[in-house]
C-alpha cells in the first residue's frame, strides 16, 4: 500500500511539472527571434504586472531595434 502511495504520488507530480516549468533565455530569445525574424540583441529578466518575463531586444532585418517581452511561465510573447 506505501508503494502504491508513493507512485501515485510521483505521477500527481509529474503531471504538474509543467506548471512549474519556466522558459530558459535560450527559449525566450529563440522564441523572440522567431516572431521577428531578426537577430537577438540582448535578453534580460524582469517583472511586468507583478509576473517575471524576458526582455527580448532585437534588431529586425528593416533595421530597427524592438523589444519583445515574453512570458518566463508559459512562453508566449506580450
Amino acid at each position: 500500500m506505501k508503494s502504491l502511495m508513493t507512485l501515485i504520488s510521483a505521477l500527481l507530480m509529474a503531471l504538474a511539472l509543467p506548471a512549474w516549468a519556466s522558459v530558459s533565455r535560450d527559449d525566450a530569445a529563440a522564441v523572440a527571434q522567431q516572431a521577428s525574424g531578426g537577430r537577438v540583441l540582448a535578453v534580460e529578466k524582469t517583472e511586468r504586472e507583478g509576473r517575471p518575463v524576458w526582455r527580448v531586444k532585437v534588431l529586425t532585418p528593416q533595421g530597427e531595434v524592438k523589444v519583445i517581452l515574453i512570458e518566463v511561465a508559459s512562453g508566449r510573447t506580450l
